[in-house]
């Protein structure tokens, strides 16, 4: 087969490029695909991309929601030239296919490929599209989506999921006789509000729910803090630990009955694959709301519960976690049905995608 050339365009935080380097991974291992991905300066794949293996090209182009007139305008400027610089990388690199994931490179990128007649992919991992996706949508030729409410902004669009590592689709059964356990995380950088709130219900939520053990991520800035707060709430110290930074997250995974953490769609993608009922309390300030509307797919599937973080207090979180981890038949419908919701062949339905794309040809 020859060589096939793809640009993978976005990224900004890890729910766009973790999928993205399985999707590069993927590509590689299997056809030995030559791959440039474009960013931006501003976003992690310049500490997450180079380091992988892959060639990395920076563009400067900024927000345009929620965010100062001034900037805006100066978004308004760079974008054209944006488009240019992509154009050129293009011209150069010369792809059979262009992958966009969302973030701020993939609008002027996916825009080039498309003025330039090469064949392209939109990768939307959130219920409802960031705006980069919105623009670009009707004129991709497909879309691989994480959620059908997703489909109805991009043409010829196919729900294959996220791609999420295979250890979490092979978590062993928790042990119906074991004690019940608590994961709680907010991401790698940490939840305030879970940070601020868990350490006041510590003592009581142990109290209420016999051989309730807790594992909280706090982030690297917070965990001192977060520790400090648990140490001073009189809850015993053998029953909870903080961490700054879980590796292994699939280990993590299955010792859980519970798990409570933010919505990104890497996040909700992996509580899917895993089987795992959650209670969600989206980070209210993400783009366009999406971790909101991720959350309230996992709901309307029955898989998991959401708190808004307005209405997060300490009585309310108390509740609901008592609740919840105190009703086994509950947790187990809920595992239930997310693992309805799993992908585990999202990422070779994308590579197909791509391989579709490459071989219809211009569009």
């Amino acid at each position: 087969m020859p060589e096939m050339r793809v640009v993978i365009a976005g990224g900004g935080t890890g729910g766009h490029i973790i999928p993205a380097l399985a999707i590069a991974n993927e590509l590689r291992a299997a056809f030995g695909t030559n791959i440039l991905f474009v960013g931006t300066p501003r976003g992690l794949e310049s500490r997450l991309i180079p380091p992988a293996g892959y060639e990395l090209s920076l563009i400067k182009v900024g927000q345009l929601k929620n965010v100062s007139l001034l900037t805006r305008a100066r978004t308004l400027v760079d974008l054209p030239l944006s488009i240019i610089r992509c154009r050129a990388l293009l011209s150069r690199f010369r792809p059979h296919v262009v992958i966009g994931v969302g973030g701020y490179a993939s609008g002027p990128a996916m825009a080039a490929a498309i003025l330039d007649h090469i064949p392209t992919l939109a990768f939307e991992p959130n219920a409802y599209p960031g705006l980069a996706n919105r623009l670009v949508g009707k004129y991709v030729g497909a879309a691989a989506v994480n959620f059908p409410a997703a489909a109805k902004y991009f043409r010829n669009a196919q729900v294959t999921g996220i791609p999420v590592r295979e250890e979490f689709f092979r978590l062993p059964p928790r042990q119906r006789d074991a004690p019940p356990h608590l994961l709680v995380f907010g991401g790698s950088q940490g939840a305030r509000i879970l940070n601020t709130l868990l350490p006041q219900i510590a003592s009581p939520l142990l109290a209420m729910v016999p051989g309730l053990t807790i594992l909280h991520q706090a982030g690297a800035r917070h965990a001192k803090e977060a520790l400090a707060a648990y140490m001073a709430c009189g809850a015993p110290s053998s029953r909870w630990q903080v961490y700054d930074f879980l590796d292994d997250m699939p280990r993590r995974f299955a010792s859980a009955d519970l798990v409570l953490s933010r919505s990104g769609a890497s996040t909700v993608a992996e509580l899917a694959a895993a089987g795992k009922p959650s209670l969600l309390v989206p980070f209210p300030q993400a783009a366009d709301d999406h971790q909101r509307k991720n959350a309230e797919a996992l709901v309307d599937a029955g898989a998991a519960r959401m708190l808004v973080e307005a209405e997060a207090t300490k009585d309310s979180l108390l509740a609901t976690l008592v609740a919840l981890l105190n009703d086994r038949a509950a947790l187990d419908a809920m595992s239930t049905r997310a693992r309805t919701l799993a992908h585990p062949d999202a990422v070779r339905s994308i590579m197909e995608m791509v391989l579709t794309l490459k071989q219809n040809g211009v569009k």
